[in-house]
């Protein structure tokens, strides 16, 4: 489902995305974090640490940080690259899969809440109108 909207629309639904998984039983990412997890999983594959660094300008360091992180979580894990061992890959979970899916319809949850808001002024202005 592609959400259009304005750019305060859109930032209004990223908000309620971020506000629900803050209030939700679990780990918290930082933004780094969500940035890295989601271009594991949205992202064309194999991920390695030096091509999450490239696709994301920031620093190899950073991203094994990040790395860290989500493996401690269970939401990403290292696995060494079997056609050249001085490389890592980096692979999905099914614990990360999960979180994947509830980010998703948190997402959704939270597109349709606000479009039936700001449908519904309008709905009462047609009506009255009438």
């Amino acid at each position: 489902m592609l959400v259009q909207g304005t750019p305060d629309q859109l930032i209004e639904v990223l908000r309620e995305t971020t506000v629900s998984l803050v209030r939700r039983d679990g780990p918290d990412l930082t933004a780094r974090q969500l940035g890295v997890f989601l271009t594991v999983y949205l992202g064309e594959g194999p991920h390695t640490v030096r091509g999450l660094a490239s696709a994301l300008n920031v620093s190899k360091p950073a991203i094994t940080r990040a790395l860290d992180r989500l493996g401690e979580f269970d939401f990403a894990r290292r696995k060494t690259d079997p056609k050249d061992r001085r490389s890592v890959l980096v692979q999905c979970t099914v614990k990360g899969s999960a979180l994947l899916r509830e980010i998703s319809a948190t997402m959704v949850e939270a597109g349709t809440a606000f479009q039936k808001v700001t449908r519904a002024p309008a709905a009462r202005e047609k009506a009255s109108a009438s």
